[in-house]
């Protein structure tokens, strides 16, 4: 989920990440139409209409795991590092120099999503946005209400020791401790010199009209240009593709074909988070999709610390 920004003068790298998007777009329409010139001599009139159809809505898109899988092992897809890095400090044991995209259903078990799954929703029960998505960060206390945010601890401090407990805070801070755990291991990584950053947080997401651009999610973009800190990003889905909602696949945009994954309660996606992985998600057309972003830096002026329950409500 991105912030959208209105009136802003674009830099050259904004710039040439859009002609990215858009010369990936045509590059599939163009190797679309190629692959399958022989398949329409083929086909001949009577085939042309359920071919054209076939084309257009496929986009040559692949799935890199269904949520109707369940992986026994990590699946791993290896990319080529990006020229973004070089941009910012160096940080030698943590700065991607192997990149890549990486699911697995083994960091976090189905009944630890369904304990978090709650925590989101008695924590977005309390506002939500007006239009269909909402995030709750339990870091800054930022909780989506109506058109803008409010401080959760401040805003509900009456209410906050009822819908939070201390054993929520301790599961939220082990499950991210395993996820930045796998990260490390899959990437070569130094656990110690990797970060939490901001924004870390949980997401819901519905089908219904967005009524600011905050609510608007689905736009491509890289996560490395839009937050700045992000080195490795990670997302623990807390729902099912399918079951729970339609539409919500986050979507691998690469110039040959669009890649996607299918959330799966339990399944965590991780990512190197430059230009090489950009992406989005598909708008959710029904149903409600939850799941937390969970973000790494290796700048440790960009890090943050674990959530913890305030002891005492603010005044």
């Amino acid at each position: 989920m991105t912030v959208q920004r209105r009136r802003i003068i674009k830099s050259p790298e904004s710039i040439a990440n859009d002609h990215k998007i858009k010369r990936g777009s045509s590059q599939r329409r163009a190797s679309s139409w190629r692959h399958n010139l022989s398949i329409l001599m083929m086909l001949g009139v009577s085939g042309f209409v359920s071919w054209i159809y076939l084309t257009w809505t496929d986009d040559l898109t692949h799935t890199l795991v269904s949520g109707g899988e369940i992986l026994t092992q990590p699946r791993v897809f290896n990319v080529d590092c990006s020229e973004d890095y070089k941009k910012y400090k160096l940080f030698p044991g943590c700065t991607p120099t192997k990149c890549g995209r990486v699911i697995s259903d083994n960091v976090v078990t189905l009944e630890e999503a369904r304990k978090l799954r709650r925590l989101a929703e008695q924590g977005l029960s309390l506002a939500g946005s007006d239009g269909g998505a909402s995030i709750m960060d339990l870091h800054s206390g930022a909780l989506s209400m109506g058109k803008q945010f409010v401080n959760v601890y401040r805003y509900f401090k009456d209410q906050i020791r009822d819908v939070f407990t201390e054993e929520d805070f301790q599961l939220y801070s082990d499950v991210r401790g395993r996820i930045q755990m796998a990260i490390a291991e899959t990437f070569g990584l130094d656990f110690s010199k990797m970060y939490l950053t901001k924004p870390t947080f949980f997401s819901r997401i519905n089908s219904s009209s967005a009524k600011t651009t905050h609510d608007e999610y689905w736009h491509p973009h890289i996560d490395k240009e839009t937050y700045g800190s992000f080195d490795y990003t990670s997302l623990l889905y807390l729902s099912d593709y399918g079951v729970d909602f339609g539409g919500g696949r986050f979507v691998f945009m690469d110039s040959s074909s669009n890649r996607t994954v299918e959330p799966r309660a339990g399944r965590v996606s991780f990512f190197s988070s430059g230009s090489e992985n950009l992406h989005h998600v598909e708008k959710v057309n029904w149903g409600t999709r939850y799941a937390i972003t969970v973000s790494f830096t290796c700048d440790p002026e960009n890090a943050i610390d674990n959530p913890s329950l305030p002891l005492d409500p603010p005044h």
